[in-house]
């Protein structure tokens, strides 16, 4: 079935639903989701949303401390732009129904400002610690008021539709939507539209242990590389130092606002160890947090150190951190009499697909917006709570240029073929599926984690080129489903990482290099980029 419309987007965390509010009012809007309610990485956002409005605060502070962090390869006019346009992106949030914590023990309430590592001022705006659910569901609300907006759950996309890929010679790519998979139904629909927006956020799946939701499987990014644009900086994944190591507790981060609040880090015989890894100890960039920790485990043999609050009063813990506290609770650890049981794990993937200030790629009426993105915000390493921001920011921006592309869009001349599955049957093998899933995950953590060398990088290229074709047989061969899609595309970030990270001869930022331990401004003050 053919389905069209004048805004496809694809991916419904805060920057694809942001952007849905903002062009609602000049066209029709379908948006594409895997997934069913509130799961996505912008509802696992514990911290909160880094923005200047304190009076001991500057926009220029905040845009030195985003520079630090990122060593050395941010663009400063991004940075500045991002920071700039934080206070009125946060207007657009209240407007919309978002009710951030406050103080309320001065004459006039003003914002609970929290303070993660990196930032040299409180300006943490949160909603106790459950942000991005609150952030989330007031989005979700307002996305179905209007009639304007459609949703459809449980569809997939399987490829964009663009000349590269439908093989016409054009000077410019041009994108005209996506071939999306009903899950239910099994059935393939052609969505096309005036203008497409990538929105489906990062790939933390790619790794064993991730912070992030299943549905993090790197899809926009992969899709986009297949499309024709380019990708940068996709070494610079940014491992959380602190995720909750318990059998049962998948998935589940410790926000970084626990350390912000005074949390130490300790190991297993109670000695903090921050101390001796950098100057601002437990709030030291996340970068350096995760390989400390990373470090210690390997000398102890230890499966996870600790991070102890429980100093702190008891009603302080539970009104700052409910959510976290109501979850350990629920694993049987009191968080404020005992210590957090926490191992690293991938959070972030500071590169992605290449856009410019707007959020446009280089393929004609496709954007990007949010973690699926590389604007240049983060440079090699992303300040905390930076991430909200700027999926805020570029979906404003994008959401603007969106507006114009459409007032004069005309209808492509080209017939857009429907989804040819040739002589695909329905597979009896999905262990493979399974099997391969499992094995590019467990090589990306052994070979391409928190430190890396010559040796390992290649281990990991070697194998993921084998996989490739593997994974590549299979699709052709067999009917499409949901899994294999995921498949595939976490199969090809894989390989993007892995290029990337041989790529770069230094170590700057998330990307750590035994064989390279130095940094490198000379050859190595740029971003790496990838295409076809």
């Amino acid at each position: 079935m053919e389905i069209k419309t004048d805004y496809l987007i694809i991916g419904s965390g805060i920057a694809g639903l942001s952007f849905a509010l903002k062009v609602a009012n000049t066209g029709t809007v379908a948006i594409v989701t895997k997934k069913t309610g509130l799961e996505s990485s912008t509802n696992y956002a514990q911290g909160g949303i880094a923005s200047v409005f304190s009076k001991d605060d500057s926009f220029g502070l905040h845009i030195q401390d985003t520079l630090t962090v990122g060593d050395g390869i941010c663009n400063p006019e991004v940075v500045e732009m991002v920071v700039n346009n934080g206070p009125e992106r946060i207007k657009d949030l209240e407007k919309w129904g978002v009710n951030f914590t406050l103080r309320k023990n001065k004459k006039e309430p003003e914002y609970d400002m929290g303070q993660e590592g990196g930032h040299s001022r409180r300006r943490i705006l949160h909603a106790a610690d459950f942000t991005g659910e609150v952030v989330e569901k007031a989005l979700i609300k307002k996305v179905e008021e209007s009639p304007q907006i459609k949703i459809f759950e449980n569809y997939i996309a399987i490829d964009l539709i663009t000349d590269f890929k439908l093989k016409l010679d054009k000077e410019v790519n041009s994108c005209y939507g996506a071939y999306v998979l009903d899950k239910k139904t099994g059935e393939i629909h052609t969505f096309l539209a005036s203008v497409i927006v990538l929105s489906t956020g990062g790939a933390g799946k790619v790794y064993l242990y991730t912070s992030n939701p299943d549905i993090s499987t790197g899809d926009g990014i992969a899709m986009a590389y297949r499309a024709g644009t380019a990708i940068s900086n996709m070494e610079f994944i940014q491992f959380h130092p602190t995720c909750l190591y318990h059998p049962k507790a998948k998935s589940f981060l410790i926000s970084e606002a626990v350390r912000g609040e005074g949390g130490i880090l300790k190991l297993i015989n109670k000695r903090a160890f921050m101390p001796f890894y950098h100057h601002l100890k437990d709030l030291a960039p996340r970068d350096i947090v995760a390989r400390a920790i990373d470090k210690e485990l390997k000398k102890s043999g230890d499966e996870f150190v600790l991070l102890d609050i429980s100093h702190k009063k008891k009603d302080f813990i539970i009104k700052r951190f409910p959510n976290i506290y109501k979850k350990c609770l629920d694993f049987g650890i009191d968080i404020t009499k005992e210590a957090i049981p926490v191992v690293p794990a991938a959070h972030y993937i500071c590169g992605g697909v290449i856009t410019d200030m707007n959020g446009e790629t280089s393929i004609k009426r496709l954007f990007a917006c949010g973690e699926v993105a590389y604007t240049g915000l983060h440079g090699a390493n992303r300040l905390a709570s930076n991430s909200l921001l700027e999926a805020l920011v570029f979906s404003h921006s994008a959401a603007n240029k969106a507006k114009r592309i459409l007032k004069g869009a005309t209808p492509p001349k080209l017939k857009i073929p429907q989804w040819d599955k040739g002589k695909a049957v329905d597979s009896d093998e999905s262990v493979i599926v399974s099997h391969n899933w499992d094995e590019i995950r467990m090589l990306m953590w052994n070979y391409v984690g928190i430190v890396r060398s010559n040796k390992r990088l290649e281990r990991a290229k070697n194998r993921i080129n084998w996989l490739q074709k593997e994974i590549a047989e299979y699709y052709w061969d067999f009917i499409i489903t949901g899994d294999l899609i995921e498949l595939r595309n976490i199969a090809t970030v894989a390989e993007l990482i892995i290029k990337s990270a041989i790529l770069r001869k230094e170590s700057r930022g998330l990307h750590y290099n035994l064989d390279y331990p130095d940094k490198n401004d000379h050859l190595w003050k740029k971003n790496t980029v990838i295409s076809l």
